[in-house]
């Protein structure tokens, strides 16, 4: 059974790439830098007018807000801020997902605008973009100072913003620019596939994150309504409350998601995970009522659901490969790249909430992903070394192997036949050998090594079951000017003057040669030769022309 191959099929359509001067790609970088940071700023401004506005006691300042929306962006960048109380370091999610996809876009465009198409092409645009990003990052954090109500440091700030933005930026000129094909294609086949399974799997975990996040919340609902009744009476505070909750979704998300695994997470004295609960108080914010309240009998039942994950990519991996070590390897590189996934998630969701009762809130992100690679890994490959095909050996001890004549003797040894698949010890040389159909390698006693034929004894060389007829010659039977008529229509006087042909009537047999060769007239045969040569009868050879 031939191993499952990728291919992968691209219909490339040739378009010239519009010409730019030097200059003209300079603005074209320079307007998507500044643009992408006004418009990320005026959207975080927009926030903040629209949140001001409706507030009851608020006063809404044009100057105030645009000041206002300084941090803000640092924060949407995902870099920590400093208060006389402490630092905020957990921060919303949604807003710098937002953000990255703006960016993307933004990154995406300018390729099409410049005409990008290859993978080193994509650097102008992705340093341009992030290093506007890091600029105005490191100086508003210098403008903040460090006697301000919020500050921000200058180093961490710089390279906090080039970091968002550079990974949002080559997010959006992968396809575009060829990285994704650059990447895939240096994967083989069983490689492709794991990674491919532990998407899917990191896709399963966070989708599972948020299932138990809403059921959370659907169990304790007339929890979540008295605190959104005691946050104010007013539209605007109201607005404010449910635009805070929803920022922090992802990072509850991923939360409910570590919860699932295993590791659980924490909230200064308050720990929850489906083995250990401890209580204790936390903020009055609606989304916080999706959180336990206590120990229950059925919360380790939690746990299945990442095993079953699990399962669900032994079940993708299982027709990767007829042999068990190439479907476990899938396995392997779906787990680590789901549990890779997850500790990026992990490390972002968490960090320091000022100094109070609630600091820190932590999602152990290394935990969380070594539990990650063991549920894809234990229950992925008990499926997918049960569920796939089992090769058993189908030849006797004294086959013949055919192998391709790029492998060396003594690599061959120790070899056997599965499946119709030459199989040797080391795992690299079996994958580069060509499956042999059952038609054409055939089993049988007291054959010899000449009973078999290769490639370049087959008619044209492709590789055909066909071999040749009996009656055909090789090159050997040639005469030694290279003329493509055998030797017997034209050498057989030679022969039997010789006695070569009578000596050797059996050799000759084999070869396909007749048995009792005409014997040619000198003058008929150099006319014959003449006729084939395409000279007349007057022509001579010293004459031609020679190519």
């Amino acid at each position: 059974m031939p191993v499952l191959q990728r291919d992968v099929t691209r219909e490339v359509t040739t378009v010239r790439p519009p010409e730019f001067s030097r200059a003209e790609r300079v603005r074209v970088l320079a307007a998507a830098a500044v643009g992408s940071v006004v418009v990320g700023y005026a959207a975080v401004a927009a926030l903040l007018a629209l949140i001001t506005a409706t507030a009851t006691y608020a006063d809404f300042d044009t100057a105030g807000v645009l000041t206002a929306a300084a941090p803000a962006w640092l924060a949407a960048h995902h870099v920590p801020l400093r208060f006389d109380a402490g630092q905020l370091g957990v921060l919303p999610l949604l807003p710098t997902a937002l953000l990255m996809l703006l960016v993307g876009r933004t990154a995406a465009g300018t390729a099409d605008r410049l005409g990008l198409y290859e993978p080193l092409q994509a650097r102008s645009v992705v340093l341009s973009i992030s290093g506007a990003h890091a600029v105005v990052g490191g100086m508003i954090a210098l403008l903040m100072g460090d006697e301000g109500l919020v500050r921000a440091t200058p180093a961490v700030a710089f390279f906090g913003c080039a970091a968002v933005s550079g990974v949002a930026a080559t997010i959006g000129v992968a396809r575009r620019c060829g990285l994704v094909e650059l990447v895939f294609d240096k994967l083989d086949p069983v490689a492709f596939q794991g990674l491919r399974s532990g998407f899917m799997a990191l896709f399963a975990l966070v989708s599972a994150g948020a299932l138990a996040v809403a059921a959370g919340l659907a169990i304790s609902w007339p929890r979540t309504g008295e605190l959104f009744a005691d946050a104010g009476p007013s539209v605007g505070v109201g607005l404010g409350v449910w635009l805070l909750c929803l920022g922090y979704l992802p990072n509850a998300i991923i939360a409910g998601l570590s919860y699932v695994a295993g590791a659980g997470f924490s909230m200064g004295l308050v720990e929850a995970t489906p083995l250990k609960f401890t209580g204790g108080q936390v903020p009055g914010v609606p989304l916080l009522a999706a959180m336990p309240e206590g120990e229950h009998l059925l919360s380790p039942a939690v746990l299945v659901v990442a095993a079953l994950i699990g399962a669900f990519v032994g079940w993708t991996c299982r027709k990767v490969s007829d042999r068990p070590t190439s479907r476990l390897r899938a396995v392997l590189v779906a787990a680590v790249t789901a549990g890779v996934g997850c500790l990026v998630l992990a490390a972002t969701a968490g960090g320091r909430l000022a100094s109070g009762a609630f600091d820190p809130v932590t999602i152990p992100a290394g935990l969380l992903a070594l539990l990650v690679v063991l549920w894809v890994l234990v229950p992925g490959a008990l499926v997918a070394w049960l569920a796939g095909s089992r090769v058993k050996p189908v030849v006797a001890a004294d086959a013949e192997f055919v192998v391709p004549d790029y492998v060396e003797d003594d690599e061959a040894e120790g070899g056997e036949v599965v499946d119709e698949e030459v199989v040797f010890e080391d795992d690299e040389l079996t994958d580069q050998l060509e499956v042999v159909d059952a038609d054409e390698f055939e089993v049988e006693e007291g054959l010899d090594d000449d009973d078999y034929y290769d490639e370049d004894e087959y008619e044209d060389g492709t590789g055909e079951d066909e071999p040749l007829a009996e009656d055909e010659y090789d090159e050997d039977d040639y005469d030694e000017d290279g003329y493509d008529e055998p030797l017997a229509e034209y050498d057989a006087e030679d022969d039997v003057e010789e006695g070569a042909a009578e000596d050797d009537e059996d050799a000759a047999e084999d070869a396909g040669k007749p048995t009792e060769p005409e014997v040619v007239e000198e003058e008929d045969f150099d006319a014959e030769f003449d006729e084939m040569l395409g000279m007349g009868p007057e022509e001579d050879l010293d004459d031609k022309p020679r190519r």
